[in-house]
């Protein structure tokens, strides 16, 4: 691999399928002059076990990346790992035998996978008679009408003769000038499908790049592992490059990790975007009744409790053994609707595709779209399958509504790019375009105006009621009044909110005026007094109703000097009188004592105090009048 600033061409992914020894290496090998069976077991046995690549660099500039699958039914996990990233189909059916188990197989997969453009091609075509190869053609066309596959091109080619690789490679240019890429605006995520290292570079992973761009020299994560890397270089359909867009073959060098320690079913991305699950709910369209692991006759139209099954989840690049939950059994061209529970996690997004399987005969039975990726706990299966069914068709603005109207105190931000996968940029649009949704930029969290609204009707009746409780007082503790929220979103809750007055550390309601029964006046007016006689003797705070002391400190009657020392206002007055008339003066504790009468006690409280209020400075064992 090399740094070069070389472009990669535009290009296309172009899987192949089909069934065992229907010629789809041999074509590759013929187009691309390149032998995608790289093990010796493929070569020995003359069949492919595993994922090949290849590439064929077409007239017209762009890149046909090819993905060649086994076609073997043994070897159907490996062909659905390359399945994953096809942009489009190359559908390989033998002219000699037609259409065979692996051939539906196949087909079934791109389908379930949303796979949307292809050719048909028959191979072998010069081993059979014309009229032969007309009917085979025919019942090709008839077995893909109603598909994405329905007009595709059907070509007749020889890998002998060469016969038909022209028109063959005319249609694939076709293929990839009509071809649009992803954006690359959106989350990078590279499934991996290999892990080796190249001597002299190290560590190399490769997959088809899911959106977003990936730069040389970015950190980057693989999950589910959580394990880090950096990149080291980049090629994207076989080309050096500084940065990868999505849509293409994406070979990466790592640095910073073994090549043992990656394997097929990880993905790469940027750090801290998204998190594995282990709980998906999803919408899933079995390929027949048969395959429906959950039908029984009694239960087609009647809610008959049915026990989880075990299946194989492949998403992505990535196998993993799942039970089944059935939600809701689809009717009327309705997909069913299913909990899956993994037995290990998996890096999955809203909108990706998948396929089951049937662990044992091994056999695929359907697939569908995942439609969230972190679903509630304990809800019925009856309420689950309501909430899957408005967020099956939602947009991303009803998707938003939806997660943080849920919640019990809004949603993080970042959290919401994991629910959606949708980047921060992208759902700052979508709220900013919503009427229900409020981002509050803070505490980067998404709330709704009808949860401030409920969140302010309880408030008003907090405060209400602390009022009727403590008549005299101006306020109630913010902090008691933050209804068990974090302080900036208690802060959303208090600002402009007329009903209500923020002062400093208390908050009231806007009509509250603090009042005294004739019983609470007589009090304060005693403890007042009281503190006034005593001048510099002031009474034992615990001998004081505590909330009587506040009010009086609050109007500014008595004066807190320290935690456990209050003085009368008019003593503190005549005390900075007294100093006032020396300025200048330099003078000593025991001086103060003698000029105030009181002990030491009072009078370190007091000059600490003064120092404080810039009254006295201190220096050294003296203070001196400011």
């Amino acid at each position: 691999m090399s740094d070069s600033n070389m472009s990669a061409r535009s290009g296309l992914v172009v899987g192949t399928a089909g069934h065992v020894d229907h010629g789809k290496t041999s074509l590759v090998y013929r187009l691309t002059g390149m032998d995608t069976d790289r093990l010796a077991e493929e070569k020995s046995r003359g069949i492919s076990i595993d994922l090949g690549f290849a590439h064929l660099d077409l007239p017209s500039g762009h890149r046909i990346s090819f993905v060649d699958v086994p076609g073997h039914e043994r070897f159907v996990r490996n062909m659905l790992a390359g399945a994953a990233g096809m942009g489009a189909v190359l559908l390989v059916v033998s002219a000699e035998e037609g259409i065979k188990p692996q051939t539906r197989e196949h087909f079934s997969i791109c389908r379930l996978l949303g796979v949307e453009r292809g050719l048909i091609v028959l191979t072998k075509s010069d081993l059979v008679s014309a009229s032969h190869l007309a009917s085979v053609s025919a019942s090709v066309r008839q077995w893909v009408a109603g598909s994405f596959l329905e007009r595709a091109p059907l070509l007749p080619v020889s890998v002998v003769t060469g016969d038909g690789l022209d028109p063959l490679r005319a249609a694939l240019d076709q293929l990839a000038s009509s071809a649009s890429m992803p954006v690359a605006n959106g989350l990078a995520r590279l499934p991996l499908d290999r892990a080796f290292s190249l001597k002299g570079f190290g560590t190399v992973v490769t997959g088809t790049l899911i959106g977003g761009s990936l730069h040389v020299g970015e950190a980057v994560e693989l999950q589910p592992s959580g394990q880090t890397a950096r990149i080291r270089g980049l090629q994207v359909n076989g080309s050096p490059v500084q940065r990868a867009e999505p849509g293409r073959r994406t070979a990466v060098n790592l640095s910073g990790i073994e090549h043992s320690a990656i394997h097929r079913g990880f993905t790469l991305l940027h750090p801290g975007n998204l998190v594995p699950t282990a709980n998906l709910q999803a919408a899933v369209e079995w390929l027949s009744p048969a395959d429906d692991p959950f039908y029984t006759p009694s239960a087609e139209h009647s809610p008959v409790k049915r026990k989880p099954k075990e299946v194989l989840l492949h998403v992505g690049t990535a196998e993993v053994p799942a039970q089944a939950k059935i939600l809701s059994s689809g009717s009327s061209g309705a997909p069913s609707l299913l909990h899956l529970r993994l037995h290990e996690p998996v890096l999955a997004l809203p909108g990706d595709r998948f396929v089951l399987r049937r662990p044992s005969p091994a056999q695929t039975i359907g697939g569908g779209v995942i439609i969230d990726c972190d679903p509630p706990k304990r809800l019925s299966a009856g309420k689950a399958a309501a909430r899957l069914s408005n967020l099956l068709t939602a947009s991303l603005v009803t998707r938003l509504e939806f997660f943080v109207a849920e919640s019990a105190n809004g949603v993080a931000l970042r959290d919401l790019v994991r629910r959606t996968g949708s980047t921060v940029a992208a759902l700052r649009t979508a709220i900013l375009s919503s009427s229900q949704l409020i981002l509050l930029e803070s505490p980067q969290r998404v709330i709704t105006h009808a949860w401030r609204d409920r969140k302010r009707e309880d408030l008003l009746r907090l405060l209400k009621e602390f009022h009727m409780r403590n008549p005299s007082l101006a306020g109630a503790p913010v902090a008691q009044a933050r209804l068990g929220l974090e302080p900036a979103l208690a802060q959303v809750i208090f600002a402009d909110f007329p009903a209500v007055r923020l002062d400093r550390d208390t908050i009231a309601l806007a009509t509250h005026r603090p009042g005294f029964s004739q019983q609470e006046a007589a009090a304060l007016a005693g403890i007042e007094q009281k503190f006034r006689q005593a001048v510099f003797q002031p009474p034992p705070l615990a001998s004081v109703p505590r909330a009587l002391l506040e009010r009086l400190i609050k109007d500014g009657r008595l004066v807190r000097i320290s935690a456990e020392l209050v003085f009368h206002a008019d003593t503190i007055s005549h005390i900075r009188k007294s100093l006032a008339a020396h300025k200048g003066r330099r003078f000593s504790v025991p001086e103060f004592k003698d000029w105030m009468q009181i002990s030491r006690k009072y009078a370190i409280p007091l000059l600490e105090y003064l120092d404080h209020q810039r009254v006295t400075r201190r220096d050294g064992e003296h203070r001196i009048v400011l």
